[in-house]
C-alpha cells in the first residue's frame, strides 16, 4: 500500500482548500470516462458530453493528450498541478502553471503516466498549451456555470470535515475521504491501496481538496515554496464531496412549495432530506446565517423539521411532516 509519513507539524499545519482548477480536472476526467457514478454527474454528462467527444474526434492529437495523460492509473503531474496553500485560486492563475510547464517536462510526465515510451504523435511541443486550452473549454463550457452551486457544495464538505476533526481527530476526518484511505497511526496516513513506495512529508505543506464530482487522485509539488516565510513542498489529495451534499446541490425546491413557503424557506426545506448543521445551509443555499437561522424558527415551529445535538453540532432534518408536504408538491409541481 502506499502511505506518507505526515509529522506533527505538518498534520497541524495541514488545511482544505478549494481549487477552481482541481474541480475542472475532476469534470475532464468525468468526462474521459464517460460514466457517472451519481445522478448529478450522470445529468451533468448527458448535457456536456456529446459536445466533449465531438471536439476531441476533431482534434485526435489532443485526445491522445488526454487519454494519456489523466485517462490511465496516473496522472501527468503537470496536467493536475497543487492547488496554493493559500485558499481558492484564481482559476486563470492555477491554469498559467498548466500553460507554463516547458515542454520537456510535459513529456516526462506523460511518460511516467503512460508507464513507457510515447507515441510519435505526441513528440510535440504544444502539449502544454493544448492541455491548458482543454482545460479551459472545459471550465467555461461545464463548470463555470454552475461554479457558485460547486463552490458551495465544497465548502459545506470543508465545514463537516473540519466539525468530524474537532470531535474524532483525523482519523475520523479522513475515514472515507477516498478509495484506500485511512489513518493508520503512527504518523503514517494511507493515500492508496496500490503498493507504491512511501513518502516523507516533513516540512511540507498538506492540503484537502474536495471536488463535486466523483474522483480522486493524489498530487505534489515538489519544487520548495516560500509560504509564511517558511519554505516546504506541497502534497495534496484531491477527493470527491460526501454524497449526501454533492446530491444536495442538485435539489431545486418545486414551483408549487416556493410559492407557498417562499423559494428561500422552501429550497432549506428541500435540503434537509438528509440532516444537516446551519452552517451547511448557509454554504449550500448561498443564504446568510441569520436568514437560515430565521427559515429553520418558521420550519421548526410548524414541526416540518425536527433538531438533534450530535456533538458540539446541531443537525436539523425534515419531519414526517415535512417529508409529506416536499413530496406532495413535487408530485403536484
Amino acid at each position: 500500500m502506499g502511505w506518507w509519513q505526515v509529522g506533527a507539524d505538518t498534520l497541524a499545519g495541514s488545511r482544505f482548500v478549494v481549487s477552481p482548477l482541481a474541480e475542472t480536472v475532476a469534470a475532464l476526467k468525468l468526462l474521459d470516462r464517460g460514466v457517472g457514478g451519481t445522478p448529478a454527474d450522470r445529468d451533468w454528462l448527458d448535457l456536456h458530453l456529446p459536445a466533449y467527444r465531438r471536439k476531441l474526434t476533431a482534434d485526435p492529437v489532443t485526445a491522445l493528450l488526454v487519454r494519456t495523460a489523466v485517462g490511465g492509473r496516473w496522472n501527468a503531474t503537470f496536467f493536475t498541478p497543487t492547488p496554493d496553500v493559500a485558499g481558492e485560486a484564481d482559476f486563470a492563475r492555477e491554469l498559467a502553471q498548466v500553460r507554463r510547464t516547458p515542454a520537456r517536462t510535459a513529456l516526462a510526465d506523460l511518460a511516467v503516466a503512460r508507464g513507457g515510451p510515447l507515441p510519435a504523435e505526441l513528440h510535440r511541443s504544444d502539449l502544454p498549451a493544448r492541455a491548458a486550452d482543454l482545460l479551459e473549454w472545459v471550465w467555461t463550457t461545464g463548470v463555470l456555470p454552475s461554479w457558485p452551486q460547486r463552490r458551495r457544495i465544497a465548502e459545506a464538505d470543508i465545514v463537516a470535515r473540519t466539525a468530524q476533526l474537532g470531535q474524532g481527530g483525523w482519523a475520523a476526518a479522513l475515514a472515507d475521504l477516498r478509495p484506500g484511505m485511512r489513518w493508520l497511526g503512527g504518523s503514517r496516513l494511507q493515500v492508496t491501496a496500490g503498493d507504491h513506495p512511501p513518502m516523507e512529508l516533513a516540512g511540507a505543506h498538506l492540503l484537502f481538496v474536495p471536488v463535486t464530482p466523483r474522483r480522486s487522485w493524489v498530487c505534489w509539488d515538489t519544487s520548495a515554496v516560500a509560504v509564511g516565510g517558511h519554505a516546504g513542498h506541497r502534497y495534496a489529495v484531491v477527493y470527491p464531496c460526501s454524497g449526501v451534499l454533492a446530491e444536495a446541490g442538485r435539489s431545486r425546491a418545486p414551483e408549487a412549495l416556493g410559492r407557498l413557503l417562499g423559494p428561500a424557506r422552501a429550497d432549506v426545506l428541500v435540503l434537509l432530506g438528509a440532516p444537516k448543521t446551519t452552517t451547511q445551509l448557509v454554504a449550500l443555499t448561498g443564504q446568510g446565517l441569520g436568514s437560515v437561522g430565521r427559515h429553520l424558527k418558521v420550519l421548526f415551529d410548524a414541526r416540518l423539521v425536527q433538531r438533534r445535538r450530535t456533538g458540539r453540532s446541531v443537525l436539523y432534518f425534515r419531519t414526517d411532516a415535512g417529508d409529506v408536504l416536499v413530496r406532495a408538491q413535487s408530485d403536484g409541481g
